[in-house]
């Protein structure tokens, strides 16, 4: 048992790097480069490894949330921590302002540890992808991979852009598709990322759509009853509950059983649902379901590519000592 055990890890770890290769092609056409911080920070990484493994393992539904606020900040005005300002006098309507996320807290202790042991050297934005590329590793048992660095912060932040950019839950395929293409990312970026909706949390009034007055027909009838448990019908008073996004397995574990879920119609919502619209997404739903460490090695590249996404580097933006704040 245990060669056998052995075995499937050392397969596991094989199919991982060779479907993980292709991010180092994309440093190459990127500002940002590998342990940018070597040489004037050469702790922050591992800093923001240890400060990032401590907070999942005590409240587990952190990894979804430090992920998620990850993706927010790359898809509105790239990578570049704009997320995490806080509204001021002068601009009250930020980002954080047009959707309720989690995390905020986390990514400002890592970011004081940080700051700890290297003041005025690592952005918000470099952290926010190191903790993203830490999440996968802890949350979901990838092997750990490296993250291209160098962002600067930016020091803009407006609710309308995420109105703009952040793709809705309701999108259809072509919405999805070209809402990622306007980032650079194509539908297999779309469908590996996606696998991210196998942990975290989200509000019923996302799935309520497809649940009220008609259950969608593309819903398994098994799982829409249990949601209608938890969710109530709109206008009844009964609130927004939170549903974790996974209702099959554990709703914490960043995995392919996504895609499984997907198939079987136990996904929550149309955006999901939409990926099996298409023979070639729903072929890549199918071999993602069927093959995880393919996709791990995948979601690792493409959470890579997803971080190079409109990023300031060089004398642009700042290094702010404080994430929910700009300089001065």
């Amino acid at each position: 048992m245990a060669m056998a055990t052995s075995t499937c890890k050392s397969m596991l770890l094989m199919a991982f790097v060779a479907a993980a290769l292709s991010a180092a092609s994309l440093v190459q056409s990127s500002p940002l480069q590998n342990n940018f911080y070597g040489s004037s920070c050469p702790q922050a990484e591992a800093t923001v490894r240890n400060v990032t493994e401590g907070i999942i393992r005590n409240d587990p539904t952190m990894g979804a949330a430090l992920m998620r606020l990850f993706f927010h900040d790359c898809f509105v005005r790239g990578c570049d921590a704009s997320i995490l300002l806080d509204p001021t006098s002068n601009n009250t309507q930020v980002e954080k302002k047009a959707i309720a996320l989690r995390g905020y807290d986390a990514v400002n202790k890592i970011k004081a540890a940080v700051e700890s042991a290297c003041p005025g050297v690592v952005s918000c934005a470099d952290i926010l992808a190191f903790a993203a590329r830490d999440t996968a590793v802890v949350s979901g048992g990838f092997p750990s991979f490296a993250m291209p660095s160098g962002r600067r912060d930016g020091v803009v932040s407006n609710l309308i852009d995420v109105l703009q950019n952040i793709p809705s839950p309701i999108f259809k395929l072509q919405e999805l598709i070209n809402n990622f293409a306007a980032k650079g990312l194509n539908s297999d970026d779309l469908v590996t990322l996606s696998g991210a909706h196998s942990f975290g949390q989200a509000h019923c009034s996302f799935v309520n759509g497809r649940l009220y007055p008609t259950v969608d027909p593309t819903m398994n009838a098994t799982y829409a009853a249990a949601l209608k448990t938890v969710c109530p019908a709109p206008g009844t008073g009964g609130g927004d509950p939170v549903l974790n996004n996974n209702r099959v397995t554990d709703p914490n574990t960043l995995s392919n059983q996504y895609y499984s879920n997907l198939v079987t119609g136990k996904v929550l919502f149309v955006s999901d649902q939409q990926l099996m619209n298409s023979s070639y997404t729903a072929a890549k739903v199918a071999n993602n379901s069927a093959d995880a460490a393919t996709w791990m090695g995948q979601f690792a590249a493409a959470l890579v590519k997803m971080g190079g996404i409109q990023v300031l580097t060089g004398t642009a933006g700042q290094v702010r000592k404080y994430c929910n704040v700009v300089n001065g």
